[in-house]
């Protein structure tokens, strides 16, 4: 097996219209986590106990950051249309 072979089978192939949920995850994901450390700073500052303290709001932000995505997603998606126009 080849090293591309072996690359393409270790990859996860979902299908198309599960997509604008696979982005809203990874969405979540990245962007709860970068927030829960920034917060977490801002309110805190660095402590003994500053990543325990991101992973708890880590807990909380990720969830809803999934679903504000959802629900925000669309709308974006609209004003977008609106905004940008193709030649």
């Amino acid at each position: 097996m080849t090293a591309e072979t072996e690359k393409n089978a270790a990859r996860i192939h979902m299908p198309k219209h599960v997509s604008p949920y696979i982005f809203a995850l990874y969405m979540a994901t990245i962007m709860a986590f970068l927030m829960s450390l920034v917060i977490t700073f801002a309110e805190f500052g660095i402590g003994p106990h500053y990543m325990e303290n991101v992973m708890n709001a880590y807990q909380v932000a990720m969830p809803a950051a999934f679903l504000c995505i959802l629900v925000v997603r669309p709308i974006v998606v609209r004003l977008v249309g609106l905004t940008v126009h193709g030649h």
